[in-house]
């Protein structure tokens, strides 16, 4: 079946005892697929990433029996308790399945009546991830310290933050601000969150901590959706020294430019993800898979925009307005991390592709943090990993909110709205790879890329962190 060198030729390929999801195969003759119990882990790992692409296809052209054949298939290999490849198919399949239903308005939100959704426990999750995995922690220290460096000297600062749901990033600034040589400034944080009540308790953390250490601090909550900001609330004075903050925002405002709903289910012109690649692979994680196949040549982000002139870059009146009214602002330094991977393609299968790659490190990730009965991690697959994987699979127009995109798009964005690139400096970048190696792990890496740095899992882009600042 594979090659004495590990590899598998695609004329020998193991898939080809594998019967394909086909509508002339009625359910009833192929269920309840008593073959599948007998694959090998790499066999069904190769397995269900065939039936993802397939099913995918199947309804990107609105074949919905194919695709049902499909998912039935994938029901009986994966699993939210599995292993990695196990997982990554349960939450795909189920953004798939959420996709055919949205087809039907009636029947998803009958389906979904009875379910809640409880901020606590959002917020608990999104703690989980700061906690168990580097990223944020790493956001932080890289963005205060590009803060710190543009407010040397300066004794009134004002910070925004445009998601003000973590305190924590600002209780370090806040410990280094009291420390400076020249004494502290006179601090003040302007948090923007859709909920009042989180904005109060980060102001309560906040306020604590200040006075703890005696820093005269403000903190001015705006009570808003990001999209719907006005800057006038913000209360920029004359004579303030401003820094803002993005931590994975920026990309949902690209949702406002998206136009109507339209339905997931409508015709695309499918992108031809080209599987016979994928059983050149036999290694046991989603993540070594996919990376394999990136060895043998597939690139799974086609989008041309990555690698355009700047007067290429594709109109977008929300975000460019949004950059614009920031740059008016003045902003000694705007710092940015946001997710470093392209999901905001406009066909169903670029995305696919895309997430299936970006998602499979995460999960690799955890694999490499958490046990696999660890509740934490369950939580966290399914309340942040799984809601996102859907947003990206199953969403269209205003309603997919998960627009990720590269680094490289985002600084020509900037530089468009009229903002300068800030280097980061050889002490911000010390410090990120002091966390990093505190973790006592291999995988997680960071690197300059593009003006700013990107953390990776392995060599997969994860995230990116850039600073600004306006240039007249």
């Amino acid at each position: 079946m594979f090659q004495e060198d590990g590899s598998s030729s695609v004329t020998s390929s193991p898939l080809q005892m594998f019967p394909t999801p086909s509508s002339s195969s009625p359910p009833s003759l192929i269920s309840p697929y008593p073959w599948l119990k007998d694959l090998k882990p790499e066999e069904r790992g190769l397995y269900l990433i065939h039936l993802l692409i397939t099913c995918a296809n199947h309804v990107a052209s609105g074949s919905l029996e194919n695709a049902n054949i499909a998912l039935d298939q994938i029901s009986h290999l994966a699993s939210p308790d599995g292993d990695t490849m196990q997982r990554i198919a349960s939450y795909f399949s189920e953004a798939l399945a959420d996709r055919i239903l949205r087809a039907w308005p009636g029947v998803y939100k009958a389906f979904r009546s009875t379910r809640m959704s409880v901020l606590a426990e959002e917020i608990h999750v999104r703690k989980m991830f700061f906690e168990f995995l580097p990223f944020m922690k790493v956001a932080f220290v890289i963005s205060n310290q590009a803060i710190i460096e543009a407010m040397e000297g300066e004794k009134m600062v004002h910070v925004i933050d445009l998601n003000a749901t973590e305190p924590t990033q600002w209780c370090a600034l806040i410990r280094d601000l009291s420390a400076r040589p020249e004494g502290p400034p006179h601090l003040r944080i302007t948090g923007i969150h859709q909920k009042r009540e989180v904005l109060e308790q980060t102001a309560h953390v906040l306020i604590e901590e200040a006075e703890k250490l005696d820093l005269p601090f403000q903190f001015h909550p705006v009570v808003s959706k990001l999209e719907d900001l006005d800057v006038e609330k913000l209360r920029v004075k004359t004579g303030e020294a401003l820094a803002i903050s993005s931590i994975m925002q920026l990309h949902t405002l690209l949702a406002s430019d998206a136009g109507g709903n339209r339905s997931p289910m409508a015709p695309m012109k499918g992108v031809g993800v080209q599987f016979q690649r994928a059983v050149q692979m036999n290694q046991g994680t989603l993540g070594e898979l996919l990376e394999k196949d990136m060895v043998n040549g597939y690139s799974p982000s086609t989008d041309s925009a990555s690698s355009s002139p700047l007067s290429s870059m594709p109109s977008s009146p929300k975000i460019d307005g949004y950059l614009s009214a920031l740059w008016g602002l003045s902003p000694k330094v705007m710092v940015v991390t946001e997710q470093d991977s392209d999901h905001n393609g406009k066909s169903l299968m670029e995305r696919l592709s895309e997430s299936l790659y970006f998602y499979a490190a995460l999960f690799d990730c955890l694999e490499s943090a958490l046990p696999r009965a660890s509740i934490e991690r369950l939580k966290m697959e399914k309340m942040l990993f799984g809601e996102e994987i859907k947003n990206i699979i199953a969403c269209e127009g205003g309603e997919r909110r998960q627009r990720h995109e590269r680094l490289e798009k985002w600084n020509q964005r900037f530089e468009l709205a009229g903002f300068g690139n800030v280097p980061l400096s050889y002490y911000a970048m010390l410090q990120a790879k002091r966390l990093l190696q505190s973790y006592n792990c291999d995988g997680y890496k960071i690197k300059e890329d593009n003006g700013g740095v990107v953390i990776c899992w392995q060599d997969r882009p994860l995230l990116s962190v850039s600073a600004w600042r306006n240039r007249r």
